[in-house]
């Protein structure tokens, strides 16, 4: 398992665009379990657009990404880097 905290920044926070986005990525990663934790330690599944939607994730918000599987250190560094570039919104 790995982890890593990580800021949202881009101005709209994970809306349904990058909401998404990140779902789309997550979903790449068949055999790894892939969640975050927001807020007061509630987690999200990021492979569910309901359930990354629900977590209302606003700009300025950190998240912890949390990975556990056969891909998960590959599934980390890309969830991290999409939300880095600001979901290719700029």
């Amino acid at each position: 398992m790995v982890s890593r905290k990580i800021t949202i920044t881009n101005l709209s926070g994970l809306h349904m665009g990058a909401a998404g986005k990140l779902c789309d990525e997550a979903i790449k990663y068949t055999n790894t379990d892939i969640r975050f934790k927001y807020k007061d330690n509630y987690e999200a599944n990021a492979k569910s657009m309901l359930s990354v939607l629900g977590a209302s994730v606003q700009a300025g918000q950190e998240i912890e990404i949390i990975c556990d599987g056969e891909e998960e250190e590959k599934a980390l560094f890309a969830l991290v880097e999409l939300i880095e570039s600001n979901f290719d919104e700029f």
